[in-house]
């Protein structure tokens, strides 16, 4: 009786369970999964929406590798992106992070302030950015003649245009180093204490206790921003258009071009899902190398 009892109450601690998860698996199921097997089953095919979709096997893969100029010059935009951006973004968010792990009066208000940005929504602060780089009043502009240097053409050079979306995704740092910040407090402070006991200097403290024991978190930050910055997409929409002569028009600005410019729906699709493979690629990549040189413990 006691067992039946039991499996009773269990049976029913499951069934409130699912109940209570249904909503996301249906959320999951419905604005997910099937958008995915819908992907995979369009880019075999010519869609436009307005007609009936034709099976044509491979064509799309066929025509992005062999036939599409634009697919090589979004991903070289792309793969430049995140060689400079992602270590960048490190790098910054890791030393505003060290800055900020004082314990000085006034020290919320700073880290509020470098985090403030990073909640101003995208396109507004991609319009301000767009000003700041305008090529005669912006503020930019003014700070780098201001030393009798001629501004270079932010968004209107092709040599530099992709730098200037490198220079304004530093912007958004501040986020970063909410997350570097978190890590850093979760150091034990008797390696320090230990450390300056033996007489080690800041440099050597950072080198041998700090820097590994971050790197879980610097790992992480490594994987979303390589993730993120191959997704690159409204800096170069709202700013550049994928502009100047195709050299900001990045491999999601070329993913949503093809399929809302030019209604090509089934490549699209096959974009998307090229994207994916090399988003996978790289990630388990890293997954693999993060074994000789992340430290849980």
């Amino acid at each position: 009786m006691l067992k039946t009892g039991h499996l009773k109450i269990s049976t029913q601690q499951k069934v409130f369970g699912l109940l209570f998860a249904a909503p996301w698996i249906l959320g999951f199921i419905i604005f997910t999964l099937f958008p995915i097997t819908e992907a995979i089953r369009f880019s075999f095919m010519d869609y436009n929406i307005l007609e009936e979709p034709n099976w044509i096997g491979i064509d799309n893969y066929r025509h992005m590798f062999t036939k599409d100029p634009l697919f090589y010059k979004s991903l070289y935009n792309t793969a430049y992106y995140v060689i400079f951006q992602v270590p960048l973004s490190i790098f910054v968010g890791l030393g505003i992070a060290l800055m900020l792990n004082k314990d000085i009066k006034g020290i919320a208000a700073y880290r509020t302030l470098f985090y403030m940005p990073s909640i101003v929504p995208i396109v507004a602060g991609t319009i301000l950015w767009k000003w700041m780089f305008h090529q005669q009043y912006g503020i930019l502009t003014n700070f780098v003649e201001f030393f009798g240097i001629a501004a270079p053409g932010w968004l209107s050079d092709p040599g530099f245009a992709k730098n200037s979306i490198i220079i304004m995704s530093l912007w958004g740092a501040g986020g970063g180093m909410i997350i570097y910040l978190a890590g850093l407090k979760n150091i034990p402070r008797m390696y320090y204490e230990s450390a300056e006991l033996d007489g080690a200097s800041s440099i050597k403290k950072f080198l041998y206790i700090t820097l590994p024991l971050l790197t879980p978190t610097i790992f992480f930050q490594l994987i979303m921003g390589i993730i993120g910055s191959f997704q690159i997409f409204t800096q170069a929409y709202v700013m550049t258009g994928g502009g100047p002569n195709d050299s900001t028009l990045f491999y999601y600005l070329h993913l949503f071009y093809s399929a809302f410019k030019h209604w090509k729906m089934g490549y699209a699709c096959a974009l998307a899902w090229v994207l994916f493979i090399i988003i996978m690629f790289f990630t388990v990549i890293n997954f693999t190398l993060s074994k000789k040189w992340v430290h849980y413990s």
